[in-house]
């Protein structure tokens, strides 16, 4: 393998950079051309592609975002548009892709690779952490913290005005942030998708909470539940205390990654190189136990997500 290319898609997350960067670096001083693609399957099939050198990817790991931008195609999902797509990594001489992104991304990874023999190797850049086969993906941490340091700041006015605060995060399908950073926060309750939850016996410990002498109640609420303005009216009804939403919102995706996601990150930047070299395809990079490890990219991406049960009900008993 002489030339390798690397793109980002789906949705943003901290931490993209620092992948970019490693599986730039890496493939360099293993003797490898390295391909950019920008804004992720689009930039296939448009041409968008440039050499990267080290310089290239100086001063990145510290950002935010992906400098190679990312973008969703709906020309992809069609087999003309991987056959297009196909015909461009040729032309380019790329034999190998790294694609950093989520479960949506590693399906068209898999599909291009299965249909046309292009050599794929997945990185999980998505700060909702909702593959299953690792403890881990990119940005989750960043994610977790931005939130964490939000609910800190509501906290103290929500204190204040003696009032509830709601603040809804992201996760459809996987309640993860709202699960970590609610136990890292101390919040009351935490609504997630996975786990049922009973809104009079929501309201009743907020009425509890109040009669013990708490001066303020906190809710994280994933997204995928519902919404927080609606979830605030009802509760403001029942109990008549004064409740506020909050909506976090894309603020969740952006801010300068954490240790943990640029040292996650880089690991696994490296070890999709490696696979590469090796002449693997169709493999998806994970951690699992504080170890870097890799799988066939269907096995992973059948693999169905599950809460942690003993950290929600930790998180219940610790709020009271």
């Amino acid at each position: 393998m002489k030339t390798i290319g690397v793109l980002t898609s789906g949705g943003d997350a901290p931490g993209m950079n620092a992948a970019i960067r490693a599986v730039v670096r890496t493939g360099l001083a293993n003797g490898l051309r390295v391909m950019g693609i920008q804004r992720g399957y689009n930039g296939i099939i448009n041409g968008e592609i440039f050499e990267m050198t080290s310089s290239s990817v100086s001063d990145i790991i510290q950002r935010g975002g992906t400098i190679l931008r990312t973008a969703r195609s709906e020309e992809f999902r069609t087999e003309e548009g991987r056959k297009k797509a196909y015909n461009v990594l040729k032309v380019f001489g790329i034999e190998g892709l790294v694609v950093i992104g989520g479960d949506g991304s590693f399906t068209g990874a898999m599909k291009l690779s299965n249909e046309h023999g292009v050599k794929v190797v997945g990185i999980p850049g998505t700060i909702d952490n909702d593959l299953a086969y690792t403890d881990y993906t990119i940005g989750f941490d960043t994610a977790v913290n931005t939130v964490l340091d939000a609910i800190n700041k509501l906290r103290d006015t929500s204190t204040s005005h003696e009032r509830v605060s709601i603040v809804e995060v992201m996760g459809r399908r996987c309640g993860d942030i709202a699960l970590y950073a609610g136990l890292a926060g101390g919040a009351e309750s935490i609504i997630i998708p996975e786990q049922p939850y009973d809104f009079n016996e929501l309201c009743r410990t907020i009425i509890e909470s109040k009669a013990k002498g708490k001066m303020h109640s906190l809710i994280l609420l994933a997204e995928g539940v519902g919404g927080a303005e609606d979830l605030a009216k009802k509760i403001e009804e029942i109990t008549g205390i004064e409740t506020r939403a909050t909506k976090l919102g894309h603020i969740q995706r952006g801010g300068s990654p954490t240790a943990f996601d640029r040292i996650l990150a880089s690991k696994m930047g490296a070890r999709a190189v490696e696979l590469l070299i090796e002449g693997k395809s169709q493999r998806v990079i994970g951690i699992r136990d504080g170890k870097i490890i890799d799988m066939d990219i269907v096995e992973a991406l059948s693999m169905k997500k599950k809460s942690d049960d003993y950290m929600y009900e930790l998180a219940k008993i610790l709020s009271f």
